[in-house]
């Protein structure tokens, strides 16, 4: 049994002899500035030093761009010691700290304010599906190579919520959910027809496993948003791409989101999701609780990666509630999230390792 067999049957509740043992998350021989300096050209080999199964994360992506095509470039209005602030093509300024290692890059200024934007936007040709520029030059090539992996690969989306945000912002969003509720559902059905459009060309030629989802809509506290929003908003535009992951063969519906997602995960299972990530500990989800109640519902992750940062107790206890959960079914183990620079890259290797060893022999 290969790696996108095992992956596939887990989530889906099938039977199989173990689960996969995968990063998660990080991307291609992920590394920290820090790892980097104490083991020069670490990120070319760490994925195989330690064994990860299957590509990217686990999981891999296509190169076709599902986002706005033909934008202009970058504008690059100052640059200092400690930050850079770049204007990009679709009018959205983002200010970019520089410090390696931290997450502290953000967006100041959003391209859609009004529904002249969005127009703007839209008479812009960026989110046109037969956009010949969407496609890699030998996409047929790529097709054959994907058509013979041994690893599980996604169609892509933006997100439901997720690319409104990237054009709104999330007050502004949540604010137009209530006084413009026909811009948001406009942007909304629009780029997901969008997806679907180049979906149908890119089924014709390969056979996927997943529709991702990248989300980001909770916090520590839960969803951003309310359930009458949820059902208002997003979950017909769920229930579409279920419809079309059904028609075309593809097994699951998944969705990447941050935060607190126990009341979210209860949403989105009824509009059709049937598996999510990263279920973040420190923000209080239980993947208990989800594989009890929300038996239609797979998980990915749910390791609390600061486990990392302290000791190997911390870490020993974590994989032991690992290797409780495993044998519930529709779950594969893995840090809630890539590490941070507080994490050395030896405590890494040992969770990481231990990991693997518990997935080898704990059998399903």
């Amino acid at each position: 049994m290969n790696t996108r067999e095992r992956f596939v049957r887990v989530l889906t509740g099938k039977d199989v002899d173990r689960v996969p043992f995968m990063k998660i998350f990080g991307g291609t021989n992920a590394v920290t500035s820090v790892w980097l300096k104490q083991y020069p050209a670490i990120n070319t080999y760490i994925d195989d030093l330690l064994g990860f199964e299957g590509c990217y994360r686990g999981w891999q992506i296509t190169p076709v761009n599902m986002g706005l095509c033909g934008v202009p470039p970058d504008v690059v209005e100052y640059s200092s010691e400690t930050e850079t602030r770049v204007r990009h093509g679709d009018g959205s300024v983002s200010v970019h700290m520089n410090r390696d290692g931290h997450f502290f890059n953000h967006t100041v200024e959003f391209p859609v304010k009004c529904h002249d934007d969005w127009r703007r936007i839209k008479d812009s040709g960026w989110l046109n599906p037969d956009d010949p520029r969407r496609f890699p030059v030998g996409w047929k090539h790529y097709a054959r190579i994907f058509n013979s992996r041994d690893y599980p690969l996604q169609l892509t989306c933006g997100g439901v919520y997720g690319f409104a945000r990237g054009m709104l912002g999330d007050e502004t969003l949540c604010i137009m959910m209530y006084e413009e509720p026909e811009l948001v559902s406009d942007i909304i059905s629009t780029y997901i027809e969008m997806c679907i459009s180049i979906w149908k060309k890119m089924v014709v030629d390969v056979q996927f496993d997943i529709i991702e989802c990248w989300e980001d809509m909770a916090y520590k506290s839960g969803s951003i948003i309310s359930k009458h929003h949820f059902t208002e908003f997003l979950a017909p535009q769920y229930r579409r791409i279920r419809d079309f992951a059904g028609n075309a063969g593809i097994p699951l519906v998944m969705v990447d989101n941050d935060g607190n997602i126990m009341e979210l995960s209860e949403w989105m299972s009824e509009a059709g999701v049937n598996c999510m990530y990263p279920f973040e500990v420190q923000s209080g989800n239980d993947i208990l609780q989800i594989r009890e109640h929300l038996p239609d519902m797979s998980c990915i992750g749910g390791l609390d990666k600061e486990c990392m940062a302290r000791d190997k107790y911390a870490m020993d206890a974590e994989l032991e509630k690992a290797r409780r959960l495993i044998p519930l079914g529709k779950f594969i183990p893995g840090p809630d999230h890539f590490v941070l620079e507080n994490v050395p890259f030896e405590n890494y290797e040992y969770f990481m390792r231990g990991l693997k060893r518990m997935i080898l022999e704990t059998k399903l």
